[in-house]
């Protein structure tokens, strides 16, 4: 029994409460990261949880402890977005006004959604901490009850919830990573975790350019970190809460980081291989296990991937990008007589290769190229590197040079 055990009896609490409000959401035997963690890895999808990530369950316990009077005055709270998403559909749920302020930089997927929810949403600041501030400050104006998003017992306790579901599903488990932003989660999984099973580790995964936890833990209190500079805007915090490192620091086994490009691959990943669409901030805990961060070999463990609201436009830069580094999507440059008939020529040999065009571009402005030649990009999907080997040879033999771009 830990010290947190009122905690616990409120998760049991929360469990009953959110029946109809939050889903049970599915744990998932992935082949392919097993294979590449060697280990044997199961996906939590909160993900698919209702309004995308975990953050409903804390927001509606929270927003069930209130009294009449507070329900009455309505909730506030302060969100990089998924908090923001939770809050408004609880309360739209239990017919509380809510308003959300949000960072300015916020992904506009987030803040039609919450609006959509049926809250306000106030866009102030450029960081989840400029939001908070400006949040409490309105709380006390207009009496408004503030939900924190992390740094309260009541949304510890709710999130707590899913090491109930992992436990119940998977009661040989050896080892959960959750992503740490604010904390809320990582300690309501751990304070389960430990109630139920004491010798399950349960490790934190930060984005390394925004590693409040692990800067708290070694410093030993609380420590506010710089920068913030992450694709994992869900958990670009800079102070954890007190109450999510007091429970952190008796209760996990580890904090680690990860990089961007890290998160993003496991991102790809992820999309290609599992079918699964997870935000930068939702697959931190997973990609500790991809690439070694935290050892899971031959053990039982769960990545609790928390979140699926990504922007649209963001997932096809990480598509791209990843085409490009798996050699999937190659750049051509060379240059082409400018002349009626070349282009089609080059595209014929192209064609006779197997390889896909997806882009060309023509550049007659480059002052160092004769009138009468052009430069020809050819931006192309192939299917190996052979492909490209036998089209620069073709290429070669038909008079024509060109070259990787990257080159």
């Amino acid at each position: 029994m830990t010290a947190f055990k009122h905690i616990f009896e409120k998760t049991l609490e929360a469990r009953e409460i959110l029946k109809g409000i939050a889903h049970r959401t599915r744990l998932d035997h992935s082949s392919t990261f097993s294979r590449l963690c060697d280990g044997d890895v199961y996906l939590k999808l909160e993900n698919l949880q209702k309004t995308g990530s975990f953050k409903v369950r804390g927001a509606a316990y929270a927003m069930s402890q209130l009294s009449d009077k507070e329900k009455e005055a309505g909730v506030i709270a302060a969100s990089a977005g998924n908090h923001a998403q939770g809050v408004a559909y609880a309360a739209t749920r239990l017919g509380i006004k809510s308003t959300i302020v949000m960072p300015i930089f916020s992904p506009i997927a987030k803040i039609h959604a919450t609006r959509a929810y049926g809250a306000k949403v106030i866009l102030h600041g450029t960081t989840f901490d400029d939001a908070l501030a400006f949040a409490l400050e309105t709380s006390e104006k207009t009496g408004a009850t503030f939900l924190h998003p992390f740094n309260d017992v009541d949304v510890i306790a709710g999130q707590g919830t899913i090491g109930l579901e992992i436990l119940d599903e998977l009661p040989d488990v050896d080892v959960v990573a959750v992503p740490v932003g604010g904390g809320g989660i990582s300690a309501g999984i751990a304070v389960t975790m430990k109630e139920q099973k004491p010798e399950v580790e349960v490790y934190g995964a930060e984005a390394a350019t925004a590693a409040s936890l692990q800067a708290s833990l070694k410093a030993g209190r609380v420590t506010t970190v710089q920068g913030l500079d992450t694709v994992c805007d869900g958990i670009a915090v800079k102070t954890i809460g007190d109450k999510t490192f007091n429970i952190a620091k008796e209760l996990l086994s580890g904090v680690a980081t990860v990089k961007d490009l890290e998160v993003t691959r496991t991102l790809f990943l992820l999309l290609e291989r599992a079918k699964i669409v997870v935000e930068p901030a939702g697959c931190v805990g997973l990609t500790a296990f991809q690439f070694k961060h935290i050892d899971i070999k031959d053990k039982v463990a769960v990545a609790v991937l928390s979140g699926g609201n990504i922007d649209m436009s963001f997932m096809a830069r990480v598509v791209e990008k990843e085409l490009y580094r798996l050699g999937r999507s190659v750049r051509l440059k060379g240059t082409i007589p400018d002349r009626v008939g070349t282009l089609n020529k080059v595209i014929g040999i192209v064609a006779e290769s197997g390889v896909s065009v997806i882009e060309l571009n023509q550049d007659r402005t480059d002052p160092d190229i004769a009138p009468n030649k052009t430069d020809l990009t050819m931006i192309l999907e192939v299917p190996d590197e052979s492909a490209v080997e036998k089209l620069l040879r073709l290429l070669d033999e038909s008079g024509f040079s060109f070259h990787r771009f990257e080159d």
